[in-house]
């Protein structure tokens, strides 16, 4: 996984751009803070969990979201939250915040179970008989976590024709998409291409031109006062309570397509990877197994509440392999990091991929162990070093809907199907947008029922 500690800045850039994490040095679970040099910024990687909360709880005005990120993602994002910073970024989450409260969820519910009934029979249709076969299950949790996005934010299914279309798009765009393409590395102007694949341009353009006839369509329908209650409508029909204005078409055109990115993309690979862990663990399996027989045939919200094992296997796939490996701050002022002198405009990586490896604050790091959950060391490993969905005010706003989805949809499908590993097929993480595999994650499938 991990390079040598000497490379050249060539070889940095080469490995860099094919996969963010073989990029970055084994001694990075053990420090608590290592400083990155190139020709034209210093980056500082920050394990020390005071540095971590001083950057994302205590001050995180000081520390906006680096424009290098969206050097690499604009081409699909736009001006969304996930990139804007400030006023502006303020605005959006007072617009976005209140559909993701917990009585949404529970609105919500039903479109996750008919998402995760869908992937059963979808996954049965591919396992065949009782004898089983081989299915590539990072596939198959990308369209169901796709589903899910759909049947809540549009009220249609993921075989709608545009749902379709834009699924697949998305499955090119983010093969060819690292988290930060090259021109971050750069000081470029404003002007200057940012030097984009032609594939990853295309696919952008194809994804956002179909997201905006949805929110065109719905936009009418609102109108016409037959839209649907979903997250869409409630997103549309909100008002900045400041200003009282909402989303331009263009913004929600913006919104949207951060939603397919952090509802979809995020949630495929933890399911995924959750899968897999599964399939090394025969012994967990069978406790989530026998857990999800309580949802019964129509499980209703608090069902959730019962699969308490199965929540500690989700949130222990997040910590092993977090859907977003790295994020990038970058300090507004002359900062102090553990008696080291930062000049503003250095960049500031936190690494929920690092962080939740370190060998200094977990024990045994790497082993698969839901039951540390529930111990006190791995409770307060998790206040100091667990941030899958970010922390501090700029927090998901989607990361109770993703419990939700992920527990309910990794519950339903371990109690219909048996999941073992291939020999010589085990997956080997890489950063895309998200950790997915290299190859994808192929496990062998037998129907229990």
């Amino acid at each position: 996984m991990a390079r040598a500690d000497r490379v050249s800045l060539l070889t940095y850039l080469r490995l860099f751009r094919r996969d963010i994490l073989s990029a970055q040095p084994a001694r990075l679970y053990r420090a608590w803070m290592a400083e990155f040099r190139t020709p034209f910024f210093r980056s500082y990687l920050c394990n020390d969990p005071k540095l971590v909360d001083l950057v994302l709880k205590d001050r995180p005005d000081d520390f906006p979201k680096s424009n290098r990120i969206r050097a690499g993602l604009e081409p699909l994002l736009g001006n969304s939250v996930f990139v804007t910073n400030g006023e502006t970024w303020k605005r959006q989450r007072r617009i976005i915040d209140p559909a993701f409260e917990g009585g949404r969820l529970r609105d919500t519910f039903p479109a996750m179970v008919a998402a995760g009934e869908a992937a059963v029979a979808r996954m049965r249709s591919r396992a065949g008989d009782a004898v089983g076969a081989e299915v590539e299950v990072e596939e198959e949790m990308s369209h169901a976590a796709a589903d899910v996005i759909f049947r809540t934010l549009f009220s249609i299914p993921i075989e709608h024709e545009t749902a379709a279309r834009v699924f697949h798009e998305f499955r090119a765009y983010q093969r060819t998409q690292p988290i930060l393409n090259l021109a971050a590395f750069l000081p470029l102007p404003r002007w200057f291409p940012r030097l984009h694949r032609g594939r990853t341009k295309a696919s952008a353009r194809v994804i956002r031109d179909l997201i905006t006839r949805l929110t065109e369509t719905r936009a009418a329908e609102i109108r016409a006062g037959r839209a649907p209650d979903d997250l869409a409508t409630k997103i549309m029909t909100t008002a900045d309570p400041r200003t009282g204005e909402c989303f331009t078409p263009s913004e929600m055109v913006d919104q949207v397509a951060i939603f397919f990115l952090a509802g979809h993309e995020t949630s495929a690979s933890a399911l995924a990877w959750s899968l897999y862990l599964l399939a090394l663990s025969p012994d967990v399996q069978e406790r989530v197994a026998t857990e999800a027989a309580s949802l019964g045939e129509a499980p209703d919200f608090t069902a959730v509440n019962r699969l308490r094992y199965t929540r500690d296997v989700f949130r222990e796939a997040l910590r092993l392999y977090p859907p977003v490996p790295m994020m990038v701050r970058q300090n507004t002022k002359p900062e102090t990091f553990r008696d080291r002198m930062v000049k503003p405009g250095a960049q500031v990586v936190l690494s929920p991929w690092h962080l939740q490896r370190h060998e200094r604050l977990w024990e045994d790091p790497d082993a698969f162990c839901p039951a540390r959950w529930q111990t006190d060391q791995g409770r307060q490993s998790a206040r100091e070093a667990y941030m899958p969905f970010s922390a501090g005010p700029r927090v998901c706003t989607g990361a109770g809907f993703a419990m939700v989805e992920g527990v309910l949809l990794l519950a339903m499908l371990a109690r219909a199907f048996r999941f073992d590993r291939i020999e010589g097929a085990d997956p080997i993480p890489v950063a895309h947008l998200t950790v997915r595999s290299e190859t994808g994650i192929r496990l062998q499938v037998t129907p229990r029922i």
